[in-house]
């Protein structure tokens, strides 16, 4: 029986000078090389969340649709980075690029939805570090310096997106009773809040200024005040402001409302509208006011939960 013969790194490369080599012979494989796959996937229970939990996120395709998605599965899935070196240097100066970015976690912020732009940080975890070299194997056999790491992503996966929308809360309404008896109670007054915005969202420009104005003045004109009304607001520069008067070109405003700050402004700068319709550009996350309304009512009109109407 022929016993295979194991060479060490030194009798490898005498028995090369000795061979006479074929220029037309195919190469194997090139090294060093990076091979990627994933090895599992498996629920994790630690992150566990009610199946019927939902939340509302707008849509991505620039509609800005509110739309109710019910919470994501969590799961773990399982990879492994194969590092192929014919060198040991070459593996170090690939691995030493990797390691310091896990301790032992590193976060990733992926698009897991694109439709409703839902990004999530995933954790990367680095669970361990396997090595293989072949260096005492045979002449015919190429050397291959094999690092396997294997990591973990914390992932989530999400079940279908319904097509059809429903907004965020656009609207809210209190109405005050004589009594906490919801069967005989008067109602005496109502209360309406709804969302406003802060800032100009479709830079409108319905007009400009037509003078300087300092941070001080309140009074001001502009030329063309048409598209403007009274009590509605207005945003020059990052200062928004109240109109209180209108009286041909000429405003009265009050300066710096809603936390702006006042500030002089220029001749010729633009001044937006705030109006319902950057009401409804409002982002989730963004800055907002509220507009309010109360309603005396001198009837006493009874109101009918279970029919929800007055009556």
């Amino acid at each position: 029986m022929k016993v295979p013969i194991a060479y060490g790194p030194s009798e490898k490369f005498i028995a090369r000078l000795e061979q006479k080599p074929d220029p037309r012979r195919r190469v194997s494989i090139t090294l060093p090389r990076l091979a990627f796959e994933m090895t599992g996937i498996q629920y994790d229970a630690s992150r566990k969340v009610s199946t019927m939990q939902t939340f509302k996120t707008f849509t991505n395709d620039g509609t800005k649709l509110a739309k109710k998605v019910y919470m994501p599965v969590p799961y773990n899935l399982g990879f492994r980075l194969s590092i192929l070196t014919q060198y040991n240097e070459d593996a170090m100066q690939i691995i030493e690029q990797i390691l310091p970015l896990f301790q032992p976690a590193f976060n990733v912020t992926v698009d897991l939805v694109d439709s409703i732009g839902e990004k999530r940080d995933v954790p990367l975890i680095l669970d361990n570090i396997n090595f293989q070299d072949n260096y005492t194997s045979g002449y015919e056999e190429k050397r291959v310096i094999i690092h396997e790491l294997q990591f973990t992503a914390k992932t989530y996966i999400f079940g279908a997106i319904a097509d059809n929308s429903e907004g965020l809360i656009g609207k809210d309404q209190v109405d005050y009773h004589t009594s906490t008896n919801t069967k005989t109670a008067k109602r005496e007054l109502r209360y309406v809040a709804e969302p406003r915005a802060l800032k100009d969202y479709n830079d409108d420009n319905a007009t400009t200024l037509a003078a300087d104005i300092t941070a001080e003045i309140s009074k001001f004109q502009v030329t063309n005040a048409s598209s403007l009304v009274v009590d509605g607001y207005i945003y020059i520069g990052k200062e928004l402001m109240q109109i209180r008067e209108i009286s041909d070109e000429t405003l009265l405003v009050h300066r710096g409302v809603d936390g702006t700050q006042a500030d002089s402004h220029l001749q010729g700068t633009s001044v937006d509208a705030v109006t319902k319709a950057d009401d409804d550009l409002v982002e989730p996350g963004d800055d907002f006011g509220f507009s309010e309304e109360r309603y005396d009512f001198s009837d006493f009109r009874t109101f009918s939960p279970s029919k929800g109407t007055d009556v």
